[in-house]
This record gives C-alpha cells, structure tokens and sequence, in this order.
C-alpha cells in the first residue's frame, strides 16, 4: 500500500502523531493535521485519499466546507471514525453510513491493516466504478437496442433481475445501468462476486460479522447487504455459489432479512438484488448443483446478454468508447482503419467485448496515436492476411519475448506445421513441450519506464490468459497459473479483477 494516502484530522496532536506513525509503518501514506482549515480544498479532491480518519475537530465554518467539500464526491473515501465520531455519525456528519467505520483507540494494528484493506478494495472497485459507462451497452445493432429496452422496462421495479450470458458480454454494465436508472439511483451499487470468494468467507462476505465471530475476526464487519441499503446489490456468479449459501440467499430474499455471522440480532434490508451468471443454471439444476427454488426466485426477469459475435455491427461503437475511455487513464488513444474493423467483424470474440477491451488497451499501448492497420493486428485477429516476418521492426520486443502473447482460444486451431529437425547445438525443449530457452529480454524505452507498472501489467494480462482458458473458474485458473486458490483470489481483489473477470 505504498501509494495509500490517508488523511488523519484529528485536533489531538499526540493521538493524531500516533497514528500517523502506526500508518506509515503499515506502508501508507499519511497526511496529519490538526484542523479542517489546514485542508486546501481547491487543490485535492477526497478521491485522492485512500480514507480518512476523523477524530476530535473544532465545528465551524472550516469544519463545513470539509464536509461539504468530502459530500460533493461521487465515489468518496471511507471515514475511519475515532471514538468520539462514532455517535450517530451518517446523520450528524451527512454522509451514507456504508462510508463510516469504526476504529479503536489505541489504535490496534490488526484492525488497522483490516481498514486498510477493505478502503484498497473499495478504492479499486470506485475506478472501476468510474470507468463504466454510465448510458448502458453500447451500440445500435438491433440485439443491443432490444438490450436497452429491456433495460429500461425493467429499471423503474424491484423485481429481481437475472443476467445471462457469456463472459466478457458486459453483465455488470447491464447491471449497472438498471441500478442508474432506477429510483435506487442515489443508493448504493455493490457487486460482489460469489465465485472469487472461498465458500467458508462467503457469508461473512455477504451478511458481515460480529467481533470474535471466527478467527481473524478483530472487529464487527457489516456485509454487503448491509453496504446496499437503500440501493442495488449485484450477485456476479451466482451459479459458482455452494448449496449451503444458496439455503441462507434464499431466505434473505424471501424475507429480507438476515443475521451477522456470530451474531442474534435480525437485521432488516431494502435491497435491490441482481443476479449474473455464465453458467447454465438449469443443467446445473439437473446435476443437484443449483436448488431449483432459488433459481425460480431469482429468475423474475431474466436478461440474456449477446455475444460480441452476434453484435459485429457495434464494433465500431465499441471501439470509440473504449478507446475514449483508456485515454481518459493515459493510455494512447488508437484509430483503426477500415480495413481493420473488416478484418475484427470476422473474428468469433469468445472472450467477448472483454476480449475487445484487452486488444484495444493491447493497440494503445504498442501503437499509441496511430491509424491501427490490419497487419498491426495480432495473428490470430488477422485471419488469412500475410504475417510479417520475424525480423519486421514492427513486431515489438514485447511480441518476440511473448510477454503480451494473446490468450489462445478453445476453438480448433489449424493444423501445425512441421517443425524444423533442431540444429545440434539447439537446447532441447522444457518440461511439458515448452522451449527452455530464455526468451528474448524486453528493450528498455530511451526514457526508462515504470518497472512496477510493467510488471503488475504483466501479471494482469497472464490472470486474464488464464481465467480465459479456463472459462472463468477461479480454481482451474490457479493450477494454471501455480498459485494456491486463495492467493489467486487476493489477486483479483488486488488488481479490481474479480467482477471484470467473471461478467
């Protein structure tokens, strides 16, 4: 958490010393001060801080415009309250209670780095928030705009809504523009996703917890149904869901409500619920790994989302908002000439409009601010076109290191060519086929580059290779990749991964 910036505001010098001193031994990155006038609130905005904590302050004008300043935001940080905030903080401080947390005093390390962490995932899960389009699918090709009006019959009602189909087809845009829509919109949007979270922390995950409810339980945690109060919870992956959890989902939506792990206290809630999955959930029904009374209860209003192959004609729309939306984040922004939209119409997309999004980020990146012809695609978008030689300047270090590989397909590939007899100085291949050679290193760019960066883009695009291949399962996807299950999924929570790749 090097790059986590925490405002401490606290008119506690000592107490404010403290835990400024306790954050920066967990790897932030704190900012102390004693009073709201110290904030110079024309030259941040509260998306800049990881979160906040709040102690004792002096109520005024200052305090105020802090307020006012921190309510103006979107998508703002969560407010780590002292003891002495802590009473009746949403009301008092005009803020949504899913945005204030409790935090001791002494300030204890376990719940600090447990803060930390879930402010992190919630930092991740707000960029990506801003990053999706607000307006619903995009294009104009007939299965699209029957997409939208679907959209649109359904927005105005709680019912319960399913999305359908393929990964990578945009369930969590579907689910996002019902939510914007809706009369929910000033409430909440939580995901969560059922299948990138171990079955036993599952419930935790969903219903909170109270203090001491398991091991590593240091303080009482509320749910995500609890975050969605008064707005829209999205249920990703609900056919990876274990039996055990669909018993307990089940009566939460029958009788809106439930209790925190550990805990007795029933807890009521007014939430939105939408459900997506890219599992067949009637097969799984016939194998006894679905209750048939769930799907029933979930399967209201279902939504069955198009594949990109089915929707060749957006290509064109598609690309324009996903360009648009990388260059909003720095990434070049690439043009691609008509031939190439020609050439991408043709191609099947199993990974669907996700698949899109890494090619075009992929373009921007080897090519940015360029007209992208069809040879400047990678082979296997390219078809029968010619493909340039080994030596041709236009195949980057990256390519020949294979270090941005595209991710192979599950379709039939043609038919290899024989391989040349090895030269008797030529190393004999690896364990499993591969080449034990050390593959070609990477030039280094005349003005440097941000090894870190580099290498987190690295790793982001060998996950994604791997969920691809393996359809999306979590588990499959770590033997892939040799990392135990659980290091995985920290993973996808860490890089923002774990909605994107299983929609």
């Amino acid at each position: 958490m090097s790059d986590s910036r925490v405002l401490v505001l606290d008119t506690d010098s000592v107490r404010a010393e403290h835990i400024g001193g306790l954050l920066a031994f967990l790897d932030a990155t704190p900012r102390v001060i004693c009073g709201a006038d110290e904030i110079d609130l024309t030259r941040n905005t509260p998306a800049h801080w990881l979160a906040i904590v709040l102690g004792a302050v002096e109520p005024g004008p200052d305090f105020d415009a802090f307020l006012d300043w921190l309510r103006a935001e979107p998508l703002p940080p969560p407010l780590l309250l002292l003891p002495e905030q802590q009473a009746d903080a949403p009301a008092r401080l005009g803020v949504h209670e899913a945005l204030c947390w409790p935090m001791d005093y002494p300030a204890r390390h376990g719940q600090l780095t447990e803060l930390l962490s879930r402010a992190s995932l919630r930092q991740i899960e707000a960029a990506e928030q801003e990053a999706t389009p607000r307006g619903g699918p995009t294009g104009s090709c007939p299965a699209t705009v029957k997409l939208r009006r679907m959209i649109e019959q359904v927005s105005n009602f709680d019912t319960t809504v399913l999305i359908l189909g393929e990964s990578g087809t945009g369930k969590e845009v579907a689910a996002r523009a019902i939510h914007e829509k809706s009369r929910r919109r000033s409430g909440p949007f939580v995901a969560v996703n059922c299948g990138a979270i171990p079955a036993d922390l599952l419930e935790s995950e969903l219903f909170g917890h109270e203090k001491g409810a398991f091991t590593g339980a240091l303080s009482q945690r509320k749910g995500r149904f609890e975050m969605a109060e008064g707005g829209t919870l999205l249920l990703d992956e609900i056919g990876d869901m274990s039996m055990p959890m669909q018993v307990k989902l089940l009566r939460v939506l029958q009788e809106r409500q439930f209790e925190r792990v550990g805990g007795t206290a029933t807890i009521s809630c007014d939430v939105r619920v939408v459900a997506a999955t890219h599992r067949d959930l009637e097969k799984r029904i016939e194998n006894g790994e679905f209750r048939e009374d769930l799907f029933y209860r979930l399967n209201v209003f279902p939504i069955e989302m198009p594949s990109l192959h089915e929707r060749a004609e957006d290509l064109p729309e598609l690309v324009a908002a996903i360009t648009a939306s990388l260059a909003e984040h720095g990434r070049g922004r690439v043009r691609l000439a008509p031939a190439t939209v020609q050439v991408l119409k043709r191609y099947r997309w199993p990974g669907n409009v996700r698949e899109l999004t890494n090619l075009i980020e992929r373009l921007s990146v080897l090519h940015p601010d360029q007209l992208i012809q069809p040879d400047d695609l990678p082979k296997r978008y390219r078809g029968d076109l010619p493909l340039p030689e080994p030596g041709d300047a236009t195949v980057s270090a990256q390519e020949r290191a294979g270090l941005l590989a595209p991710v192979p397909v599950a379709a039939d590939p043609p038919p290899p060519a024989p391989a040349p007899a090895p030269a008797a100085d030529t190393p004999a291949a690896g364990p499993g086929g591969r080449d034990s050679v050390t593959p070609a290193v990477p030039t280094l760019p005349e003005d440097g580059l941000d090894l870190r960066q580099t290498l987190a883009d690295i790793e982001v695009g060998l996950i994604r290779a791997a969920l691809d291949r393996a359809d999306g399962v979590v588990a499959q996807a770590a033997r892939l990749l040799g990392l135990r299950r659980t290091t995985l999924a920290e993973k996808l929570r860490k890089y923002g991964l774990e909605r994107d790749e299983a929609g």
